[in-house]
């Protein structure tokens, strides 16, 4: 039999030809330089998912909020349903999020009209909030720590508050003293330090997202700045 249908005409060795066009030559790569490569790449994404994980807790504002106006809201903070990000930013900033048998916080970190909170000037909160058994308005800085205020006193409660006859509510929130309901802001605070406004409802119905749509809450508009 003729050796010519037994053995192919060309073989494996034919594609490393140096005399075929480097676009379709298959590359023998040299063992340390693959593995410097697949190191390379390895270290690479590691850095690149370190860092930004990195940035998501550091914004310190948890994931997945319902927003009502200028409130947000995290039903799922203080449950097993928390994503691992918000379990990260909590555990970082040593906050314990109020569990859902408990209550709901909601956490304003700008005005209704979109503007970041600035704890050197004055705002209004008005309205009304969900039905609550109780519920507390609480000033803080920029990162969720309390704040030194003239009367040493940094939030309202809903059961030593002034109200109209519909049940609604004005609160001045401003560093010096306002007739009314005046909620106390950092004596000595500079607009750099950030401000948040965090309302919590203890036993309160509405604790998931979805009863939170429709529910009213409090306006806050800025009144003025030094």
């Amino acid at each position: 039999m003729n050796e010519t249908f037994l053995r192919p005409e060309h073989g494996e060795a034919d594609w490393y030809d140096a005399r075929l066009p480097r676009p379709i030559r298959p590359h023998r790569g040299h063992p340390l330089r693959t593995l410097a490569t697949v190191t390379l790449v390895v270290l690479l994404a590691a850095i690149l998912g370190i860092s930004s994980a990195y940035v998501i807790i550091e914004r310190e504002e948890p994931l997945n909020a319902v927003t009502i106006g200028p409130w947000h809201a995290y039903p799922k903070a203080g449950t097993a349903d928390a994503d691992p990000y918000s379990v990260a930013i909590y555990t970082r900033g040593a906050v314990v999020p109020l569990a859902s048998g408990e209550g709901l916080a909601l956490v304003a970190r700008k005005d209704s009209a979109g503007h970041l909170l600035d704890p050197t000037c004055v705002y209004r909160i008005a309205g009304q909030t969900p039905s609550a058994r109780l519920w507390t308005l609480t000033a803080v800085d920029g990162h969720g720590k309390l704040v030194e205020t003239l009367p040493g006193r940094v939030n309202l409660a809903s059961d030593s508050l002034l109200r109209a006859p519909d049940g609604s509510f004005e609160i001045m929130a401003a560093r010096r003293p306002h007739s009314g309901n005046w909620l106390p802001l950092a004596a000595n605070a500079k607009a750099s330090d950030g401000l948040r406004l965090v309302l919590r409802l203890y036993d309160a119905p509405v604790t998931t997202g979805a009863a939170l749509d429709g529910v009213s809450m409090p306006a806050i508009e800025r009144q003025g700045c030094p």
